[in-house]
């Protein structure tokens, strides 16, 4: 999957907040996300992350 620093990723699962976007901060082996609506950061496994994507959203070059 071609993931990119600033991208927004629409989860399939909601954050607590009830917010399914989160902004992509570090790309690599784990995924830095922090969430759009609260601005909770965690980091997550690649492989994990992938597995809940529901839609990838560029942005504007």
């Amino acid at each position: 999957m071609d993931i990119r620093l600033g991208d927004i990723l629409t989860m399939k699962k909601a954050h607590p907040c009830g917010c399914h976007d989160w902004l992509v901060l570090r790309v690599g082996m784990d995924f830095r996300l922090r969430c759009t609506q609260c601005g909770h950061e965690i980091m997550i496994p690649r492989i994990k992350a992938e597995k809940n994507i529901k839609k990838v959203t560029r942005e504007q070059e």
